[in-house]
C-alpha cells in the first residue's frame, strides 16, 4: 500500500501542474512551492534551534496560534517555521510576524521529506488537528525528532480505524504524544493500541478568548452601527446570502443594520450581492461611506473576528453547503448564533445548540422568525449570548497544558 501511495503522490503532483494552467488556486499551490528549499536554506541554518508548526489551512492556524505565540514569548531564541498545505491559509498568513518563516509544505514524496527535514532540522514538530503525511512523519521518526499532534480529533469513519487502514496506522505511531479534543478521539486511538494521549480540549477556545482581550475597534464600523441592532453575517456563501437578502429586503425594520462578510471576496460576487439588496448598501472599501446605509458589505479580509464585537446577533455561513465556519468567534463575544443545517462534524455546534446559544435554521421562514424573536425578546437574546460566553470560558486552557508538555521536552533536550 505504501508503494501505491508514493506512486499516487507523483501522479497527483504531475496532474496538478497541468491543472494549475487553468485554475488560480492550484496555480498558487504549485508556484508557491517552486523555490521552497532555496527559501528554507536562506532562513534556517544547521545550528538554529527550530520548532516547526504545520497547519493544513487557516482554521488550523488559528488553533495553533495560541501555542505559537506562547512558545515565542517563552523561547525567543528559537526559530519558528509555520507551514501550510492550502493556499487559502498561506496567502492570508504568509506575513505572520511571530514566525521566522511561513511557507508551504512540500508534496509528500520520499525525496522531499528527506530534504525538508534535513534542511530545517527541527527540535520539535507540531501538527495541528490533522494531516498525516506518511513520508514526512517517517522521516521525523527516523531522525528521533519529537512530534506532537495538538487539538486532534478523530472519527470512526477515518481510514486508521478501518480494516484497510493498517498502513496508515504507522503514520500515527510516529507521534510521541497526542493532545486530543474529546474522549471519543482518545478511545478510538486506544483501540488501535495508541496510549500516549491527553484530553486537552481545543486550543481554539484560548484563541477566541484572546480576541476579546485585544483592541477590536474598526474605523467607520462604530459610526455605521449608530446604536442600531446589528446582525453580523460571517463567511457567507450564496445560499446564506439568498436567505439574508430576502430578510433584509422584506422583513428588516429601520432599526436593524447588517454587516455581511462573504466567504468569497471578488468584485463580481460582491457587486452581485450589493445589487440584489433593495435597502441601501455600501462596501467597506468605498472611499465615501454613508452611516445611514442599512447594510455594510465587507470586501476585505482579516476583519471578521473584530466585526463580531459589534454584533447583537451572529449568522455564521456555510451551513447550507460545505459546513459551518467558525462559530466560536462570535460565541466568545456573548451573542446568540444562527447557522444552517450542515454542522454534523462540528462538536462545538452540537454543544452550543444543546445549551440554547445556537439556533439551526433550514429556510427563509425559520430565519425570519428567529431574528425577529431575538430582537423582540431582549432578555432571551442576552441569556443565549451568556450561555455562549460561558461555554468559551469553561473550555479554555488547552494551550497551557500543551505548553507545559513542550517545556519539559525543551528542558530535556537543552
Amino acid at each position: 500500500m505504501s508503494l501505491f501511495y508514493n506512486i499516487a503522490v507523483y501522479i497527483v503532483g504531475f496532474l496538478l501542474k497541468i491543472i494549475a494552467l487553468f485554475n488560480k488556486k492550484i496555480n498558487l499551490f504549485i508556484n508557491g512551492r517552486k523555490n521552497l528549499f532555496e527559501d528554507l536554506n536562506e532562513h534556517f541554518a544547521p545550528t538554529d534551534r527550530t520548532i516547526w508548526f504545520h497547519c493544513a489551512s487557516l482554521g488550523e492556524f488559528e488553533q495553533g496560534r495560541p501555542i505559537i505565540e506562547n512558545f515565542k514569548s517563552s523561547y525567543p531564541g528559537f526559530k519558528i517555521l509555520v507551514t501550510f498545505f492550502s493556499p487559502s491559509g498561506y496567502q492570508i498568513r504568509k506575513d505572520y510576524p511571530i514566525a521566522d518563516f511561513v511557507t508551504y509544505l512540500p508534496l509528500d514524496t520520499k525525496r522531499n521529506a528527506k530534504k525538508f527535514i534535513q534542511t530545517i532540522n527541527p527540535e520539535l514538530a507540531i501538527f495541528v488537528k490533522y494531516e498525516f503525511w506518511p513520508n514526512i512523519l517517517k522521516e521525523l521518526k527516523s531522525k528521533n525528532i519529537t512530534t506532537l499532534l495538538v487539538s486532534g480529533i478523530f472519527r470512526q469513519d477515518q481510514a486508521f480505524f478501518k480494516w484497510y487502514g493498517s498502513w496508515m496506522k504507522k503514520s500515527l505511531q510516529t507521534f510521541e504524544h497526542f493532545f486530543v479534543q474529546n474522549e471519543t478521539s482518545k478511545r478510538l486511538l486506544n483501540n488501535i493500541n495508541i496510549h500516549d494521549i491527553s484530553i486537552s480540549g481545543d486550543t481554539r477556545f484560548d484563541r477566541v478568548f484572546e480576541i476579546t482581550q485585544q483592541n477590536n475597534h474598526i474605523d467607520f464600523v462604530k459610526d455605521f452601527t449608530n446604536k442600531k441592532s446589528i446582525l453580523v453575517a460571517g463567511s457567507t456563501w450564496d445560499k446564506d446570502e439568498e436567505l439574508l437578502i430576502e430578510y433584509i429586503n422584506t422583513q428588516a425594520s429601520e432599526n436593524e443594520k447588517f454587516i455581511i462578510a462573504p466567504h468569497t471576496i471578488n468584485p463580481k460576487s460582491i457587486n452581485n450581492l450589493k445589487n440584489k439588496l433593495t435597502k441601501e448598501a455600501i462596501l467597506f472599501s468605498s472611499k465615501t461611506k454613508s452611516t445611514e446605509a442599512q447594510v455594510l458589505i465587507i470586501d476585505s479580509i482579516g476583519m471578521l473576528t473584530k466585526l463580531y464585537s459589534y454584533a447583537n446577533i451572529a449568522y455564521v455561513g456555510g451551513g447550507f453547503g460545505v459546513g459551518i465556519h467558525n462559530i466560536l468567534e462570535p460565541a466568545t463575544f456573548g451573542i446568540p448564533i444562527i447557522i444552517g443545517p450542515n454542522y454534523v462534524k462540528f462538536n462545538e455546534a452540537h454543544d452550543l445548540i444543546k445549551l440554547g446559544a445556537c439556533q439551526v435554521i433550514h429556510s427563509n421562514i425559520e430565519l425570519n422568525t428567529t431574528i425577529k424573536y431575538l430582537l423582540e425578546n431582549k432578555l432571551e437574546k442576552e441569556t443565549k449570548g451568556g450561555f455562549a460566553k460561558k461555554y468559551i470560558l469553561n473550555n479554555k486552557g488547552a494551550t497551557a497544558q500543551i505548553i507545559s508538555y513542550i517545556h519539559k521536552k525543551i528542558h530535556t533536550h537543552a
